[in-house]
């Protein structure tokens, strides 16, 4: 079994959190396949939140799966799980046992071109507990991917490429903001999946 040693591995932080990140999870043939029936299967839908009491449809489109119709909240906004189909399930597999870790669901996001992207925020909802272990795959276009410390601002920054995953652990939700900043120069889609625990009331 092919585990990934943290021993060695260098994380991305300089303090307050651990990210580490892995290219090659999902060789490229497999994450085109992959990418294609995550495009047709999933049932895609624009975000609706509500962020400073206004409502907002977002660009990008977003989908919720996992046990038994697990609720998720954020911006304001309340959803239930859509329950697992085999190809989230074939990956979920995969990324367990490379990460070492266990997962009850999966926030995907489709974002269409460089347009389209993701605002600073923490994955810090009380439903994932006080130290959330986040598996962040990728597939599709490559995109930069920045953190920001809450306190020294500063910034740390890092290209996520197809089939790589991005592992956020410790203290990371607590201390630091993540953003996907956008791009005139990505024309191509990416389809990003995040594994998280949720954590029943």
């Amino acid at each position: 079994m092919n585990l990934f040693s943290f021993d060695n591995q260098l994380n991305l932080l300089p303090y307050d959190g651990a990210v580490y990140y892995f290219d090659g999870v999902i060789n490229n043939t497999r994450a085109n396949q992959f990418f294609d029936d995550l495009l047709k299967m999933i049932d895609w839908k624009h975000d609706e939140l509500v962020i400073y009491g206004k409502q907002i449809t977002t660009k990008r489109k977003t989908a919720w799966y996992g046990d038994n119709k697990l609720i998720y909240s954020y911006s304001n906004t309340t959803h239930i799980a859509t329950p697992w189909i085999s190809v989230l399930s074939e990956l979920k597999e995969i990324i367990e046992t490379k990460s070492q870790s266990t997962f009850n669901s999966c926030l995907l996001n489709l974002y269409h071109d460089g347009d389209e992207g993701m605002a600073w925020h923490s994955d810090n909802e009380k439903e994932l507990g006080d130290q959330p272990i986040i598996a962040s795959v990728s597939l599709g276009a490559e995109r930069k991917f920045v953190f920001k410390h809450n306190e020294s601002k500063e910034r740390v920054s890092h290209v996520l490429e197809q089939g790589s995953l991005l592992l956020m652990k410790g203290d990371t939700q607590q201390y630091w903001q993540h953003s996907l900043p956008k791009t005139k120069k990505v024309k191509e889609p990416r389809i990003n999946l995040t594994f998280r625990t949720i954590y029943k009331p």
